[in-house]
């Protein structure tokens, strides 16, 4: 097992170079450049660029020059191309692509992920102001899939074809095609002001005085504000563990060895607790690295914007728009990091839950 964990260990070096190449190479491609925003913003047609970035103020009224003809930026003509100069410089566009992928990873292998470009923060900062928020809807979502999902997932395989097994696949099947921001708003609607009660608070993670309440009263506070997002958020993930459970259980208990058990005068419980568990287990194990990982960002963006939650999906979603390259770079690499380590950990787990399983004689 040394042997396999190094050789994953080394896998990883040059999948994140490949992750980080293929991204880095699509963004050269990708128009409206943080330089490009800035000549905008200059134009009055940008987002206010000039007053995020560190020295905005040194950007207002430029003088102009004559149009730099060899200019690639659109926006530029008229102005001094010195200053344009001076905006590549800044955002280090001064270097050639090869140069700065380079630098870039040297940077980030050694967990220096710079500072954002249009706000006075490093970019490690920024991802630690966004992250309760995230940390919040992904544990919890994870917890409650897991938690409800995998013994109702046993229940149904147990008792399959029966009367409680067909409607609880019926509400399983809507839920799962219900989209969770739909359902969000409808939520909104019912239960946070919009059109019948007013029940739950629509903005931010705690209540503004937070700081002054009790500890009892902290935690229902917490949980007063999470309760619609959960809710809008665990739909999919909640269909989705508990059929992937009813399916593996079924598959196991079909299998001959169960039979065998029965035969010999094993109790249903024993049978299912004590053999079938262990092996059905396993492909729900197997979905758990992106469970984790998509629990913390993927599909968050739109819960994020509807419940007014500043997360790292809208982050992530901001950081693209407004073009600030270091932290998108930065989250694209902390959390491809995290999801082949969390890969590695699922395949130690398969190896705890079933010491059959030997990836040493297998390929990577």
């Amino acid at each position: 097992m040394g042997a396999y964990i190094v050789r994953r260990l080394l896998l990883i070096i040059p999948t994140m170079i490949g992750i980080m190449a293929l991204s880095f190479l699509v963004v050269q491609f990708a128009p409206g450049g943080p330089v490009e925003q800035i000549l905008a913003d200059l134009s009055g047609q940008g987002n206010s660029a000039t007053e995020r970035i560190s020295g905005g103020g040194d950007f207002q009224n430029q003088p102009a020059g004559g149009a730099d003809a060899s200019s690639s930026y659109r926006g530029a003509q008229g102005l001094d191309p010195d200053f344009i100069k001076k905006l590549e410089k800044q955002f280090g566009f001064d270097k050639p692509p090869t140069e700065r992928f380079f630098l870039m990873m040297w940077d980030f292998m050694r967990f220096d992920f710079g500072e954002s470009f249009f706000r006075d923060i490093s970019v490690i900062d920024l991802i630690k102001e966004k992250l309760p928020v995230s940390i919040s809807l992904g544990i919890w979502i994870l917890l409650l899939s897991y938690i409800i999902s995998v013994p109702l997932g046993i229940k149904k395989a147990v008792t399959d074809g029966s009367r409680f097994d067909i409607w609880t696949s019926g509400v399983i099947i809507i839920a799962y095609a219900i989209p969770g921001f739909l359902f969000g708003i409808l939520l909104i609607v019912l239960f946070a002001g919009g059109s019948f009660f007013d029940v739950f608070p629509l903005r931010g993670l705690v209540s503004e005085n937070f700081s002054d309440l009790p500890w009892w009263k902290k935690i229902l506070d917490y949980f007063w504000h999470l309760t619609l997002p959960l809710l809008a958020l665990s739909l999919a993930a909640f269909a989705t563990t508990t059929l992937l459970t009813k399916n593996s259980f079924i598959d196991e208990i079909r299998k001959q060895y169960v039979t065998t058990a029965r035969a010999k005068g094993l109790t249903e419980n024993q049978v299912l607790y004590g053999h079938v568990f262990r092996n059905a287990m396993l492909i729900v194990i197997a979905g758990f690295p992106a469970a984790f990982i998509s629990s913390f960002f993927s599909g968050s963006l739109l819960i994020e914007t509807i419940f007014n939650l500043d997360g790292l999906g809208l982050l992530g979603y901001k950081s693209v728009i407004n073009r600030d390259y270091p932290v998108v770079f930065a989250t694209l690499f902390i959390f491809s990091l995290m999801g082949l380590v969390v890969g590695l950990v699922s395949d130690l787990i398969y190896t705890w839950i079933d010491p059959r399983i030997d990836f040493e004689r297998r390929d990577v």
